[in-house]
């Protein structure tokens, strides 16, 4: 049976899954076929149905929980960091309140957060390789990275106005969580807990073979040297990936709960976790 797992060019997603994608696990007569695009565009697939596992923004989880449920394994979460908003100037909270902002779409976390720490902005989907750009050339007044530019805007002569992370966590006492990965519910619950089971096996694969799994992730770590990719795999693959455990549990209700009486998300949903 084929299972189409898809993920983000990232180094982080490409580390989590590098036991499946070279084959290095026992994955019990079930064939992987990896896809690979931004994450706003997997949201916008997730909400078609059309994957049988992806990953996804936990924003994006709260219009597709009738079909999917999210795997206890393969979360992204930022313990005191995240989504950082920049701007070409230093800029304070005060100052985000009507100004143009390039996000890296409107289903994800990074968005749904800077609505809760700023609700009046005007937001500009945007890819999100080219967020840093549109701050640069003027056409937006900020911008809100994600990914690998969460460690290299400064590079590009870019201040920062906001840790979205540093900000939940002084909110909530909570790690913010920002990606999972769901699984269709209509596969079975046979087939769902045997994909639970892999996807934590290959995170674990990678973690104990940190070097190999390294290597791979550095095939889509766009451009940053070595030293700086590991410091970003391990800002999202950790123990944390390996499982939510209570309070990564506890901070994506909260997260979803928050979004829905802010009126970002039309309606209160309860995640349902999946587990091996």
């Amino acid at each position: 049976m084929q299972i189409r797992v898809a993920h983000s060019p990232d180094s982080d997603d490409a580390f989590m899954f590098y036991a499946l994608a070279e084959g290095l696990i026992d994955t019990e007569g079930l064939v992987y076929a990896h896809e690979l695009q931004d994450i706003e565009t997997l949201n916008q697939r997730a909400l078609r149905g059309e994957l049988e596992v992806s990953a996804v923004s936990i924003h994006a989880y709260a219009y597709i929980a009738d079909r999917y449920a999210l795997l206890s394994s393969g979360a992204s979460m930022g313990d005191r960091y995240g989504p950082r908003l920049v701007a070409r100037k230093p800029s304070g909270r005060a100052d985000i309140k009507g100004k143009r902002v390039a996000i890296p779409g409107l289903l994800t976390s990074a968005y749904l957060t800077l609505r809760l720490y700023e609700p009046e902005f005007e937001a500009v989907p945007t890819p999100f390789d080219l967020v840093e750009e549109r701050v640069l050339d003027g056409s937006v007044d900020m911008g809100l990275i994600i990914h690998e530019g969460q460690l290299t805007y400064a590079d590009q002569g870019l201040s920062l106005v906001a840790d979205l992370g540093e900000w939940w966590h002084s909110e909530t006492g909570l790690p913010l969580p920002l990606g999972g990965n769901v699984v269709r519910k209509d596969l079975g619950e046979a087939i769902i807990h045997k994909i639970a089971r892999h996807l934590h096996a290959s995170i674990a694969y990678a973690l104990n073979h940190r070097e190999n799994a390294l290597n791979h992730a550095m095939k889509y770590a766009r451009g940053l040297e070595r030293r700086r990719a590991d410091e970003f795999v391990g800002m999202y693959v950790n123990d944390w990936t390996l499982d939510y455990k209570e309070p990564g549990r506890r901070s994506v209700n909260t997260l979803l709960e928050r979004g829905a009486t802010a009126g970002v998300i039309p309606k209160l949903v309860r995640p349902e976790f999946v587990y091996p």
